[in-house]
């Protein structure tokens, strides 16, 4: 039995997940008794009223106390995006023995990424914007979508509903700013966590490049699959892809396991 702990990125929360946890239901990802757990990081979601912390670790353990209070079972299973993932690699880091495996989506971390590639130029205006209309939540949520999202068919839908998680639960742009200082402080370790990892990223992301996690993959001697035409938003796009991905990847890893297992 293991549990999944979903972490969300930059000033969203659990219910920006939409139906997702739904679909690692159905792709067999989750057996009867488990349970996926969407915990929001301090500042987001259920935890607006929290002020964000200045580093990723604060975020963390903050991360963990959570997961203990809700009496998740340990080793966990992890899967995280962005900001979420960097909080993941850190509890990896730090508490190898909590995390039985890590699936990271669309990160960025430093050593292995410039500021370039972990915040790409060309979105620094549509930031810029989206600061501007913080308290106004259609206008901010609707540049939100468009930076972070290349699924267009329930856009306006996907807007109106987060545009009203923003009036109830949005995060403060104090604590958007703790974040965003906290994300570019960070620094990975440059050895691979001891539990399995796999990389995930968007190929058309136009918030963070895709080379970011190339390099971590590359450097942990993680598996790296990238999604053709998604945004960063990669669940939110394509989570049958997402879902497939995982799936494979979690088959093939179990598959290694039971050769080994066999020939020793």
């Amino acid at each position: 039995m293991s549990d999944w702990v979903l972490l969300r990125g930059l000033t969203r929360e659990a219910r920006h997940w939409g139906a997702f946890d739904a679909a690692l239901v159905a792709h067999g990802l989750v057996e009867e008794g488990e349970r996926v757990v969407c915990i929001d990081l301090p500042g987001n979601g259920v935890e607006h009223a929290h002020a964000a912390p200045h580093s990723v670790v604060a975020m963390m353990d903050f991360v963990r106390e959570r997961a203990v209070s809700l009496k998740l079972r340990f080793p966990c299973r992890v899967l995280a995006m962005s900001l979420g993932a960097m909080v993941a690699a850190a509890w990896a880091e730090r508490h190898a023995g909590e995390i039985q495996r890590l699936v990271l989506i669309n990160t960025s971390m430093r050593p292995f990424a410039r500021l370039p590639e972990r915040l790409r130029p060309t979105a620094w205006p549509m930031l810029a914007r989206i600061a501007m209309t913080w308290t106004q939540p259609e206008q901010c949520e609707e540049m939100i979508f468009d930076l972070t999202c290349n699924r267009a068919d329930s856009r306006d839908a996907d807007i109106a509903h987060w545009a009203q998680l923003r009036r109830t639960h949005g995060a403060s742009a104090a604590n958007a700013l703790r974040q965003l200082a906290a994300a570019a402080r960070f620094h990975a370790a440059r050895d691979a966590p001891r539990c399995p990892v796999l990389l995930l990223s968007s190929a058309a992301d136009r918030l963070v490049d895709p080379v970011c996690s190339a390099r971590i993959a590359k450097q942990w001697r993680a598996p790296h699959r990238v999604h053709p035409w998604a945004g960063h938003d990669l669940p939110h796009d394509d989570a049958e892809w997402t879902c497939n991905a995982i799936a494979a990847w979690q088959g093939e890893h179990e598959s290694t396991r039971d050769i080994r297992a066999t020939s020793a």
